[in-house]
């Protein structure tokens, strides 16, 4: 079996629980500025920088993996969120993107493959890959419209260097996600393409997309229906909905979502939404108790949390799914189906 098929495989028998929070995680462990920058000498501040701790102080992404794998988790997702070239700049550690990568994705196999071997169940690896702080859709100049930061062919590099990185690392599946742009999106399915046609086999890609505001649009202004429309053709493992909100403000573009996608819903909220000092107060058994309503009207096949979740978090949701069954695909009529910032099906 392909690992998409394993994973399809694994999502028909039950609700599949990926993991939670590495930021906030992270932050627990207060680490100084020294933790993150070790011996690199980069000449920049790194506190903050928690993707290079794979490379500086890699118990602390092994620390919290295991927690999560220990909760219930059934997919541990990469802590390289802005381990890409752009991001990476702001420390000074561009020239490092493909050895964190790589060091994540092994870190997070061998401990995937060490839980899958102590009890028998599949264990999968997510090669994450933020959205940058690029964006091709939008203009950072109000003077200039037509004004854009980056082009295409720079965005598909750089994600090309990442995937490439994952892969080769040992993640079994791409994830793009908090996309708040469906252009960005679209150049981390090109890279991940390219990636593919080097190998000569498939690196499925997972997608999430991220609201930024209750009308259930992203930055770019396409609605949960039309940016299904926009990558269907990538032929998607996953499809969903992350960070942006609480599971409360979700509900209605899960179920919309979960109507329309024939492939796997993958829903990882943030536990809440942040109070006046930016923390996350949802208790475990709040947001477990908010997604199990998904799971109980059969609208999702994989569950886990964004900001502000923690291994407790993950135990809650794996407990409150088990037993319940997972979403069935649906089959829509084939048609012409379009996407401008809304969606449009052109003929059946």
């Amino acid at each position: 079996m392909t690992k998409r098929d394993q994973f399809l495989a694994e999502c028909a028998r039950r609700i599949l629980v990926t993991d939670g929070a590495f930021g906030t995680e992270i932050q627990n462990w207060k680490l100084a500025e020294g933790d993150y920058a070790g011996s690199l000498d980069l000449g920049h501040d790194q506190k903050g920088n928690n993707d290079i701790l794979a490379l500086t102080k890699p118990e602390v992404p092994e620390a919290i993996h295991r927690a999560y794998f220990e909760a219930g988790a059934d997919i541990a997702e990469t802590n390289t969120f802005s381990a890409n070239r752009i991001s990476q700049a702001d420390y000074g550690a561009e020239h490092l993107v493909r050895e964190i990568n790589l060091e994540s994705a092994r870190l997070a196999r061998r401990l995937a493959d060490a839980f899958e071997g102590s009890d028998g169940r599949p264990r999968f690896v997510a090669g994450a890959i933020g959205p940058t702080n690029k964006t091709l859709s939008l203009s950072p100049d109000v003077e200039d419209p037509g004004y854009r930061e980056i082009d295409w062919d720079t965005l598909v590099d750089v994600y090309r260097e990442q995937a490439e990185a994952l892969v080769e690392g040992g993640a079994d599946f791409i994830l793009i996600e908090t996309i708040f742009d469906t252009l960005n999106a679209k150049a981390g399915i090109m890279a991940v393409k390219e990636v593919e046609r080097a190998l000569g086999r498939e690196v499925p890609v997972m997608l999430s997309m991220t609201l930024t505001d209750l009308s259930g649009r992203n930055l770019s202004g396409h609605t949960v229906e039309a940016f299904w429309h926009a990558v269907r053709h990538a032929r998607p493992l996953t499809i969903g909905l992350n960070c942006s909100f609480g599971a409360t403000q979700l509900r209605p573009h899960v179920k919309a979502l979960a109507e329309i996608a024939d492939a796997p819903i993958m829903v990882y909220p943030n536990a809440g939404l942040p109070n006046e000092l930016g923390a996350y107060d949802e208790r475990p058994d709040q947001t477990a108790g908010f997604v199990r309503e998904w799971a109980a009207a059969g609208q999702v096949n994989v569950l886990g949390g964004c900001c502000g979740s923690t291994p407790e978090h993950i135990a809650a949701i794996a407990d409150s799914v088990k037993g319940l069954a997972p979403r069935k695909l649906p089959s829509p009529p084939v048609a012409t189906r379009l996407a401008g910032l809304e969606p449009f099906t052109l003929a059946a």
